[in-house]
Order: C-alpha cells, then structure tokens, then sequence
C-alpha cells in the first residue's frame, strides 16, 4: 500500500522566518482561504508576505492561516518529477530575493479514516456554523484510507482542507533535494 504524508511546516526550524498574512499593493489582505478550495486561482495582484518574525528564508513554510508559500526550487523539483493538479503563483516576500510562490493543491480528496485517525469530529446543529454543517470541527491524528486517493500526489484532504498531503516518492525527494523548512507526518 502507497504513503502518504501530511506536508507542515517545521517551526522548530532555528532562526527562520515567519510570514504574515498575504496582501495586495494597497496592504489589504488577500482572503487567504481562496487557497484551500482546490481551484485554479487567477489573482488581480501578486500577493505580497510581509515577516512577522524576520529570520533565515525557507524552501517552505507556511504563512498565515497556512497557507503554503515555496522557493523556486520547489516548483522546478514538482516539474521534474512530472507532479500534476497543482498551481505555484508567483508571491513577493518583501526582503526576500525570490522566486516564491504559493502551492495552490488543485485536488480535494474525501479520504479521511475516521476509525483510524487519534480524533475526527464533526461540525454539528448545536455548534451553530449551519455552513460548516458535515464537515470536520477537528481532526488530530488523521489517518486517510490510500484506497481513495487514487492517482493523486497531493491534494488537500475534503472537510478538512488545511491538510496537505503528498506522496511519499515526493517526499523522497523533497528531503534528497534538500528543501528546508518540511514536516513530514505519516497519514
């Protein structure tokens, strides 16, 4: 059976950096969770990621609400090894030279094993979010059931997108690669 794993953000990383929330020209906030839809994006703007903590760069990290945000390197390791349903759009990081992007995951998968993850709850009538009805409140632990992904190499989980999940060959060579600032968790 494939593997696959939650792709985090290392904050133990020493002296690095941490990136704020994306905003336009203007300095008004770019609505951060357009990145967790699983859709082609086509921005007004190259979002801009101001520091809230200056520090070493990373390969990746993520900035506010989690979003990921990637060196160009990144992006040229996924067009080698062929990695589809994703989109990298090109960001500023100010006091950064770049390039940076945003991974931009193209594929949500219902996927989550419920029995298997630590906890996996539900937003429900009483917790009165009638827009988040069915969807996951919290997940900790999470386990996917491989037999639903398919062909996929990445792709956000359904109910609780803020999970990245990739494919342990890309892990593979994220870590060959050298690509700073990854937390793999086996899901």
């Amino acid at each position: 059976m494939p593997k696959y794993f939650e792709l985090a953000d290392d904050r133990r990383y020493p002296g690095r950096w941490h990136l704020g929330s994306p905003v336009d020209v203007d300095g008004q906030e770019v609505d951060p969770w357009q990145f967790f839809k699983g859709k082609l994006l086509e921005l007004e703007c190259v979002p801009r990621f101001l520091s809230d903590i200056p520090g070493h760069s990373l390969d990746y990290c993520w900035a506010a609400f989690a979003i990921p945000v990637v060196h160009g390197r990144v992006v040229q390791l996924f067009e080698r090894l062929g990695v589809q349903d994703v989109q990298f759009i090109p960001v500023q990081v100010e006091g950064h030279q770049g390039p940076y992007f945003i991974l931009n995951a193209l594929r949500i998968i219902r996927c989550i094993d419920d029995a298997r993850s630590r906890r996996a709850e539900y937003w429900e009538p009483k917790d009165e979010q009638p827009e988040k009805m069915g969807e996951y409140r919290v997940v900790s632990g999470m386990r996917i059931d491989p037999s639903k992904v398919g062909d996929a190499r990445i792709f956000r989980t359904w109910g609780w997108t803020v999970a990245l999940v990739i494919s342990e060959d890309i892990k593979q060579a994220m870590e060959a690669e050298g690509i700073t600032g990854t937390r793999f968790i086996e899901v």
